[in-house]
């Protein structure tokens, strides 16, 4: 592949999540939660809090003395959504061969209250031509879990594609204050069903929890009857960072989780400017593929978006392809059965 293998990408996806990882520890370390959650600006795409001002700086520094020159690309991330592609290892003769996708903190709302961690999430794609690169090109991906300040302990898995052999999976657990680390695999659930698990569709915010929420009631009740039962069969979670629901999914906690406010908030003009899932929350996308566990869109086709940073992107994500199978159907009834349909007009089969 021209310009870099994708194991020397991720490579250096690990090294960069990493660093933006120790530059916001640091920084908390001397700050306070008043510091940290006190509005910077309003971003185009998101709030931009206190505790993202670091991030930013890190990030751009990190490019700017780490990545190598002559490998030209461009990079995306929240926070210089106004600024649009940033040029990186910049080439006078040459175009950009790869896109970078990066969210510097995904959770900072629960991360600046010190409630839950955050992640840094980057993944990177190679250009084919002068559009915007679609995520399933993407070579690989990586994540980096930011913890509170009363935990030492941190997560990181980095993933990419290597021809020949398919996806490859890297992970680490450190103990931040020493540097001890020691690898760290994945070990989503095997269940077939959801009883007695955790499954979680998406409603941080106020806007469009009441539809959210009877989607969610027609689906549970479609898939297993739990609800006539009288008993908590299955139970949800509000991790407000798609990192950290990734996180979730991996570590087994997860069998499902749906984030479908882009369908709700499309249908009704009220939510047009509301939140939804961007292109750089979903930017480790390869660590899920990696470890075998499906993501798909509402309706159980690959997921498909611009690598950029304004698409809503809605996307369901599975703990096992068995788990994908069964319920993926029992979704796609519950959005028919409110008009919702998929936009080319067809159904999928579901994931094999």
């Amino acid at each position: 592949m021209e310009g870099s293998p994708p194991a020397e990408l991720a490579g250096r996806l690990t090294a960069l999540v990493e660093f933006l990882r120790a530059a916001v520890v640091e920084r908390r370390s001397a700050s306070s939660t008043a510091a940290d959650a006190a509005v910077e600006r309003e971003g185009a795409d998101d709030v931009l809090y206190g505790i993202d001002r670091v991030s930013e700086e890190s990030l751009l520094a990190w490019f700017r003395d780490h990545w190598p020159a002559g490998l030209p690309a461009e990079l995306v991330a929240e926070g210089l959504a106004e600024e649009g592609p940033v040029p990186v290892g910049a080439s006078p003769d040459r175009d950009p061969l790869f896109r970078i996708i990066v969210d510097p903190i995904d959770g900072t709302r629960g991360l600046m209250y010190d409630k839950r961690p955050a992640w840094v999430l980057a993944g990177i794609a190679r250009r084919e031509g002068p559009g915007v690169p679609d995520i399933s090109a993407l070579l690989a991906g990586a994540m980096a879990e930011i913890p509170p300040r009363k935990q030492e302990i941190a997560d990181r898995y980095t993933a990419w594609w290597e021809p020949g052999r398919g996806w490859r999976l890297d992970g680490e657990r450190r103990h931040l204050p020493s540097g001890e680390s020691g690898p760290l695999e994945p070990a989503p659930s095997t269940a077939t069903d959801l009883r007695h698990g955790f499954a979680s569709f998406v409603s941080f915010f106020p806007e469009g929890r009441r539809e959210l929420g009877a989607i969610e009631e027609d689906f549970l009740a479609r898939q297993s009857g739990t609800l006539s039962s009288g008993k908590p069969l299955v139970f949800t979670d509000q991790y407000i960072s798609t990192g950290g629901q990734f996180h979730e999914i991996l570590a087994g906690r997860d069998r499902m989780v749906a984030d479908l406010r882009p369908l709700v908030f499309a249908r009704d003009p009220a939510y047009r400017d509301c939140l939804p899932c961007h292109p750089y929350d979903v930017a480790a996308l390869p660590v899920l593929r990696a470890a075998g566990c499906p993501v798909t869109d509402p309706w159980g086709g690959e997921l498909h978006l611009p690598l950029d940073t304004r698409t809503p992107v809605a996307w369901v994500g599975y703990a096992n392809p068995a788990l994908a199978a069964r319920l993926g159907p029992h979704l796609r009834a519950a959005l028919a059965a409110r008009g919702y349909s998929p936009p080319t007009g067809g159904v999928p089969p579901p994931p094999s």
